[in-house]
Parts: C-alpha cells; structure tokens; sequence
C-alpha cells in the first residue's frame, strides 16, 4: 500500500499553503495498493516532533477502500472525521513553533469499519482499530516556520 501527494514527496518539505501560514487546507493524497479484505481505511497526521510530545492534526477514517484520492481541501464521501489536538475536528496544518517537524501522514487499512463519532480522538481510533490492521504507510513531510 501507498500514500503519496503531488504537493511533497516522501521526507520533503510541505508547501506552506497546507499549513496554519497559509490556505491550512489538507494537501491532495493519492491511495494506492490496497489489500483485497480492506473494508475501509483509516488516516492519521500527526506531529512527532511537538514540544508537549505527539501532537495530532488530522484524524479521519471509515475511508473507503476503493478511494483512489482525497483531493485538496476535501473529505472522501460517508468518511468520518475525529477531533484532533486542536480541540475540533478536521484538518489543522503544520504550525511548528520552532524548528523543523516532521508530519507523518499514517494511512491503515482495516478489515471493518469503525462505530465511532467525531469526539474520537487519535488513542479511541488506535484502540478501536487494534487487531484489524491489514496494511500500513506512511508519508512524512516537513515544514519549518524558521525560514
């Protein structure tokens, strides 16, 4: 399986309209290579690099196994959104204080679909999830505000 964008590649840097200094929408994701038995897939973002540890900045799942893409600034249709770091739901961008952070975009496919609503958090996907996981990737960005 692979995740890929056309707006970074793989531990390059994430153009700063996906970021909270610029348009802070989600970049275009292109899915590829899905297990047969995924039932849906689930997409987490996260900053590893935050001053208070791990620090979430997108949560989505019950993605559809056939989904090819999600497009700049979108949701694929019926997928659910949780609630991230920020404390809302939704895509946050890179807003890194200092430093340069990496972004790891962990995309899972499962073999169910998850009964959760958008109050989740990134630990009740993870916990729901646990056991289901058919397939993983990841892309990492980076971004720096220090430029």
């Amino acid at each position: 399986m692979q995740l890929t964008s056309t707006a970074f590649t793989h531990s390059a840097s994430i153009p700063s309209k996906y970021t909270c200094d610029g348009e802070n929408v989600n970049p275009p994701l292109a899915v590829s290579g899905v297990p047969a038995g995924a039932q849906s897939l689930v997409l987490i973002v996260d900053d590893p690099d935050a001053p208070r540890g791990d620090w979430v900045h997108w949560t989505i799942w019950n993605i559809a196994p056939t989904t090819s893409d999600i497009a700049e600034h979108s949701v694929p249709r019926r997928a659910v959104e949780g609630t991230t770091d920020f404390g809302n739901t939704g895509y946050g961008g890179p807003c890194p204080p200092s430093g340069t952070h990496r972004y790891q975009f962990k995309l899972s496919a499962i073999d169910t679909t998850l009964s959760l609503d958008s109050s989740a958090r990134k630990a009740d996907i993870e916990r729901v999830a646990e056991g289901h996981v058919l397939a993983q990737t990841t892309l990492i960005g980076l971004y720096s505000r220090d430029r």
